[in-house]
């Protein structure tokens, strides 16, 4: 196994998409925004989130469907967002994150993320996230853990 090989491959890659001097200029919440802009919130309860997007170009993986890791993304940033909803003081940090991935979405195809809350106690909190088309096919399945203890600074 070439070893080296793979470290400059790796280098490579990151350098020809954006060098290294562009990304630090780039603010904090960068990423956030990078994924979630053009979503949309179409229902709060409580315990529920429902959003709709549809796929940008951006999001894209080199099959040209929704990259795995903008899918883990959203199941961690609207998964956060909804633990508000179940009266959650604090987004939280992730404890752990499952993913079925079960289907592709394509660029500019109409998806849901839909967000249950399954509990929110004191210091941790469990949900479930699905991503589906607008046909109801799943594309992602997740559960999702957060510590949702607020710091005692706070």
């Amino acid at each position: 196994m070439d070893f080296e090989a793979v470290k400059r491959s790796l280098e490579a890659a990151a350098e020809e998409t954006l060098p290294s001097p562009s990304l630090d200029i780039l603010p904090s919440k960068f990423y956030d925004a990078f994924v979630l802009h053009g979503l949309r919130v179409d229902l709060v309860e409580p315990g529920r989130l429902l959003c709709s997007m549809t796929v940008p170009p951006r999001l894209l993986n080199t099959g040209n469907f929704l990259h795995g890791g903008a899918t883990a993304s959203l199941v961690d940033l609207v998964g956060s967002a909804a633990f508000y909803t179940a009266g959650a003081r604090t987004k939280g940090a992730p404890l752990e994150m499952s993913i079925a991935y079960l289907d592709a979405a394509f660029v500019h195809e109409d998806i849901e993320i839909e967000v249950k809350i399954l509990r929110a106690g004191k210091a941790v909190g469990v949900a479930t996230v699905e991503l589906r088309k607008k046909s109801g096919k799943i594309i992602a399945h997740a559960r999702y853990t957060k510590y949702l203890a607020v710091p005692s600074n706070l």
